[in-house]
């Protein structure tokens, strides 16, 4: 299925012109355009570590910086500041920014030996909980996190607003690509009240989308 065709399913169950929607690991925007161009009354807060991918977004996204907001911060499990290892690549990859985490690479390094990375630097991050309390959002309609194997410190810093959260996608990878990082199962049992809706295989890896049943 092609990325849009996942948006558009997203949208089409969200069910609402206006959805809250937050785009964490947001990278260049491209998602967030994808969903601002099937929704285009939506509420979209967006949060990129990398520097190199939030100046992008805000040169791509030039024309609806009105639209959306930008938050040059991770989310983890804590408030304060955290190692980010930036990804890059040599040739045609180079500036290769769509890998980078606030884990540590793993398996990552031998299974996609062609992305690099480099020194960590020294990030912004919060708890979802704390910056939505902050933000004053008690209810998000969907949340599309692209956080490289960080999957478990967003989860374990948002219950509560996970909690009121319809829907969830996530990138998974049963290989631990990243120390630490969290199978497709140990995902689902954090989440308990989340149902399957779709998975998105590729191999040992895919994404996933979820349901928050006790809403």
């Amino acid at each position: 299925m092609s990325s849009l065709k996942v948006h558009r399913q997203i949208v089409e169950l969200l069910q609402k012109p206006n959805p809250v929607i937050l785009d964490i690991g947001c990278n260049d925007g491209t998602d967030t355009r994808r969903f601002l161009r099937l929704c285009p009354k939506a509420q979209l807060y967006c949060f990129e570590p990398d520097p190199r991918a939030a100046a992008r977004f805000k040169e791509y996204m030039n024309l609806y910086l009105d639209k959306v907001r930008l938050f040059e911060i991770a989310i983890s499990n804590r408030n304060g500041t955290i190692d980010f290892h930036p990804s890059n690549g040599d040739g045609s990859a180079k500036e290769w920014d769509q890998s980078g985490s606030i884990r540590r690479p793993k398996n990552h390094l031998v299974e996609h030996d062609w992305v690099r990375f480099d020194r960590p630097i020294s990030v912004e991050t919060r708890r979802l909980d704390d910056w939505c309390s902050e933000a004053n959002l008690n209810k998000i309609d969907f949340i599309w996190m692209d956080v490289q194997g960080a999957e478990a410190d967003v989860i374990s810093g948002g219950t509560q607003t996970l909690s009121n959260t319809r829907f969830i996608y996530t990138e998974y990878s049963d290989h631990e690509l990243y120390e630490g990082q969290l199978s497709l199962q140990a995902i689902l049992d954090l989440l308990p009240s989340f149902e399957l809706v779709t998975c998105y295989a590729r191999g040992a890896e895919g994404d996933v989308l979820l349901r928050n049943t006790s809403l």
